[in-house]
């Protein structure tokens, strides 16, 4: 697969005014290797992005910097418009979730709280009355006597978000905090975090892997790929622009179609993928068309659209996964509504596919 150079990443600053938080040219190399390359970054006040990439691609990194556990080797992190490369963790006025919640074993959920800084400094019933506010906000007010291994994975996990909250930070920085949750625990507790920053007015930056976790958190996402930022934008427009080939295929399931722009659409193998050609993608040059499987319309064979025979189907709820081989040799995937009837749809079948132009994303050849 051709990773094609990244597009500059966006500057959005959503409630105007300067960025809550710029990460500017920002470079980090581990023995000769570039773990960051070159990434510029901004957060509106109040504004939840997600860091979303493969194991490896540099995104927890970019966010250890941005923390300052790590030193960048050039670029720079502003907070506010004031610089804050050069300042250590603690004064950057940021809160930060590990993903192990690196939670003290011989602590209670209080003292685990109350391990921060911020609040060791306080005269004690002020620090009591600090650590019972912050776990009355994560809903662990009646589990503060007890200890980690007492408790459930969701219930650590809101431990050290009410950990890196007791400063009370502007920003909240999270690495992969629910990667070891299950899944019904983890879609509460997205809805739970994103009511809490909400709440509070936090600028928060999300490291993840899961497509569907970004997806559900965040106002913009971030694909990251060797070390750079391939695109920035909102959920929809990750989805359904993709602005290069790594992005189309990272995020989701996409039928790639390589071949040269005609006037409606892509020729390849014989046959024009009906497309809306960009104003910007000349006629006869290479190109590559884009649908997700929702996009490609199964019917009777007698109807018109590319002949193929299915392949497979697999049940995914809400609706069908189908394989189906074209006569063409190519194979696509196309999704239909489970609750659909008109069609038996079973492996050996005939049927065709429409492809619809409409949500068609066309790819210049500069970016496949």
């Amino acid at each position: 697969m051709n990773i094609s150079a990244p597009i500059a990443a966006e500057r959005l600053v959503p409630h105007g005014g300067q960025p809550h938080i710029r990460v500017s040219n920002i470079r980090k190399a581990f023995g000769g290797s570039a773990a960051v390359d070159d990434v510029s970054l901004d957060l509106g006040q109040g504004e939840f992005v997600s860091l979303l990439g493969a194991s490896g691609c540099g995104k927890t990194t970019l966010l250890r910097i941005i923390a300052g556990f790590v030193s960048a080797d050039s670029g720079r992190v502003l907070r506010a418009g004031n610089d804050v490369t050069g300042l250590p963790p603690s004064k950057r006025q940021m809160g930060f979730v590990f993903q192990s919640y690196a939670l003290f074993p011989t602590k209670t959920v209080a003292d685990n709280i109350g391990f921060s800084d911020a609040i060791k400094s306080t005269p004690r019933a002020e620090m009591r009355a600090r650590v019972r506010e912050l776990a009355t906000l994560v809903e662990l007010d009646h589990l503060l006597d007890r200890y980690p291994h007492e408790l459930s994975g969701g219930q650590q996990q809101r431990v050290a978000l009410a950990r890196a909250l007791a400063s009370r930070p502007e920003v909240l920085l999270l690495d992969e905090p629910m990667s070891a949750l299950d899944a019904r625990i983890r879609a509460k507790l997205r809805t739970d975090l994103r009511v809490l920053v909400n709440r509070l007015g936090l600028t928060t930056l999300y490291v993840t892997h899961d497509q569907e976790e970004a997806f559900a958190l965040s106002d913009r996402i971030a694909v990251m790929a060797n070390g750079r930022i391939e695109q920035v934008g909102t959920p929809s427009e990750i989805y359904h622009r993709p602005k290069t080939r790594f992005v189309a295929e990272f995020v989701g399931v996409s039928n790639v179609i390589e071949g040269v722009a005609v006037r409606s659409g892509i020729e390849a193998d014989g046959e024009v993928w009906p497309a809306n050609l960009p104003s910007t993608t000349p006629l006869n040059s290479r190109a590559t068309a884009i649908y997700r499987p929702e996009h490609l319309g199964i019917a009777a064979p007698d109807q018109p659209g590319f002949a193929g025979r299915i392949v497979t189907t697999t049940f995914c709820g809400a609706h069908l996964r189908l394989q189906v081989k074209l006569e063409s040799g190519r194979t696509v995937v196309a999704d239909r509504p489970s609750a659909e009837s008109d069609l038996v749809l079973r492996p050996g079948l005939p049927v065709r596919v429409q492809p619809s132009a409409a949500h068609c994303c066309v790819l210049p050849d500069g970016n496949c």
